[in-house]
């Protein structure tokens, strides 16, 4: 089956301010690393694993240049995505823009909420601390007309000034080489409406970046307007563009695309932060180190194999199948439930998206696969994509890709025992993960999936 781009019900506006900032989203140039960071911080990922273990056919890469690469391990230069990790938060003001009321309000748009996303989301194995050396608006020295930002372009000659500014405003207070990443909060009424057009941005893994206390401002993100489209949803759901921004930090790449999100629609924060509150991808999870080895199943041999799947928002447990077509893609398969990050889920089963590590960022490198095409979806949240909110495969339904001879069939599901542990014998991949932070306990008696996936 494939995936249909179709309407959806985020605004034309919204629609034209994404594909104006898909072509400047960063790319991701190779550096050798923040070097400031602490290595007893550091937790094993995907990147630990070696490549005759039996995930390497699964680890698929690029064999060219790409920005922002969905391959494994991801690149040098970003910032890590386990363990403790300090984010210098600052909020900045202009003559022609003086900030709106108290600094401090604008930075609670943002936290304590962005900090819960990601404790939820990687099952407490990141331990993001905001921390705000300085309390109030920094005052740059230009006014916001003279820095002439437009669609967010940091390589741009007046953008570069602007860090310059900043960092020169800041260093007094701030010694930046104490951080992982940086948060840059804009106050909002400098520059355009979000429903006009994306100025929010992120410096990743940038090599060329100016450099402050020694080190590259090489992960830094910076948010401008609110996301407010007027449906109310703006108190709850407003933070989520920095979650957004945030994992450029980490090294992953934007999944929409000039058309917005209608490859890979709601299932992941990097292709929709607009509106309701959704997770990232399994594919995504192990990338960024918050699912062990155990709990990613590479199913590259060829048969029939049944696997079980508990919930991704779920802590512990398998959470992912991939099955590599070639050495740079492939298909994911995970089981979806509305729990934890995954608010605006509508039609709980097992999703199936293809992976392309040789895609670039903002050109659609997953693609989510429609099990109800053309259906209209089952959501109705503002700005979500719906027709691919009903996307997901429920007991019955099978996925088939006749050319590459592979085959995903949904069985039915069954109730959990939470006194024994999963047989990985028997083709189930099985682990405990990390308990902490996370909002669903591991007594949960959520049914688990089982799928049978036939390769030729």
């Amino acid at each position: 089956m494939q995936a249909q781009p179709t309407s959806s019900r985020i605004s034309p506006r919204r629609l034209a301010a994404l594909a104006s900032v898909t072509a400047l989203t960063l790319a991701a140039i190779p550096s050798a690393g923040n070097g400031h960071l602490s290595p007893y911080n550091s937790a094993p990922g995907p990147s630990a694993l070696a490549p005759s273990s039996s995930h390497g056919p699964c680890m698929i890469s690029s064999a060219r240049e790409v920005q922002m690469s969905e391959g494994i391990p991801t690149g040098a230069g970003y910032t890590r995505s386990t363990g403790t990790v300090r984010a210098l938060t600052l909020m900045i003001d202009f003559s022609d823009a003086p900030g709106e009321g108290d600094a401090l309000d604008r930075y609670r748009e943002f936290f304590p909420q962005t900090q819960k996303w990601f404790r939820t989301s990687s099952y407490g194995r990141l331990d993001y601390r905001p921390e705000l050396p300085i309390p109030g608006w920094l005052r740059m020295p230009k006014s916001f007309r003279d820095y002439g930002i437009e669609r967010g372009a940091p390589f741009d000659p007046d953008y570069r000034e602007l860090v310059r500014d900043l960092v020169a405003k800041a260093d007094p207070k701030v010694d930046f080489g104490a951080y992982d990443l940086v948060n840059v909060l804009v106050t909002p009424n400098a520059g355009p409406s979000a429903l006009d057009t994306v100025l929010s941005v992120t410096f990743a893994g940038n090599a060329e970046a100016p450099t402050a206390d020694g080190v590259p401002i090489a992960n830094a993100s910076f948010v401008y307007s609110r996301q407010d489209d007027g449906s109310g949803s703006l108190d709850r759901t407003g933070y989520r563009v920095l979650p957004h921004e945030n994992s450029h930090v980490f090294g992953l790449p934007d999944l929409y695309t000039a058309e917005g999100g209608g490859a890979a629609g709601h299932w992941d924060i990097m292709s929709e932060d607009w509106g309701a509150n959704n997770d990232l991808l399994g594919w995504h999870k192990w990338k960024l180190g918050w699912l062990d080895a155990p709990q990613v199943h590479c199913a590259a041999g060829t048969g029939t194999r049944e696997y079980t799947l508990t919930p991704l928002a779920e802590s512990g447990g398998p959470k992912l199948v991939f099955l590599p077509l070639d050495t740079s893609s492939g298909y994911a398969v995970e089981f979806r439930t509305r729990a934890g990050n995954d608010e605006a889920v509508c039609r709980p089963g097992i999703l199936i998206y293809k992976v392309d590590a040789d895609v670039d960022t903002g050109m659609g490198p997953i693609t989510v696969y429609d099990s109800r095409r053309n259906s209209g979806g089952c959501t109705r949240s503002p700005n979500v994509h719906a027709e691919l909110s009903d996307a997901t495969f429920t007991p019955g339904e099978t996925f088939i890709d006749r050319k590459a001879g592979i085959r995903v069939k949904v069985l039915e599901p069954t109730t959990p025992n939470t006194d024994s542990a999963s047989d990985t014998d028997s083709g189930t991949a099985s682990g405990t993960g990390s308990d902490t932070g996370s909002d669903t306990g591991s007594g949960s008696r959520t049914p688990e999936y089982r799928v049978q996936i036939t390769r030729a």
